[in-house]
């Protein structure tokens, strides 16, 4: 089975929980309302689950993210299994994501690049689970039960 970790970055303001998402890119997730995700990748044999989180957090974004991490456990989707943490961090939405090759259209011999993620935003629950892929939803769940248990 695979395995996958990321970070959710949340903020709260107003009493209003907001999450950093990214949008995921490519001529796939172009036009798609769910084409937002938490930034998470593979994680390396090996590797520690928090420690590749933040690996790729770092390679999605271009930003190093420290603060208390806390586990929003795992959810698992066609034979991957992904773990995640909050932190409750404040970003600017400027970021530069590593780029990655894939064959553009389907079953051509043509190759395009691109960023994994081309843009970051900050959204509240209603707006995240709105457009936040639908096997990532337990998080948002999570995370807000959590900040309103005062858990953090």
């Amino acid at each position: 089975m695979k395995i996958s970790s990321g970070i959710l970055p949340f903020k709260v303001e107003n009493g209003e929980i907001k999450v950093f998402l990214g949008h995921m890119g490519g001529p796939f997730w172009k036009n798609k309302k769910r084409s937002w995700s938490i930034f998470k990748g593979e994680v390396e044999k090996g590797e520690d689950l928090l420690d590749a989180a933040k690996r790729e957090f770092k390679e999605e974004t271009s930003k190093e993210i420290e603060g208390e991490f806390i586990p929003l456990g795992s959810v698992e989707r066609s034979g991957k299994r992904v773990y995640v943490w909050a932190v409750n961090r404040d970003l600017d939405t400027d970021i530069s994501s590593n780029l990655i090759k894939i064959k553009w259209p389907p079953k051509s011999n043509k190759t395009v690049e691109f960023p994994e993620m081309d843009r970051a935003k900050w959204f509240n629950l209603k707006e995240a689970k709105e457009i936040l892929s639908l096997y990532l939803l337990p998080f948002l769940d999570r995370l807000e039960r959590l900040v309103k248990e005062g858990s953090f």
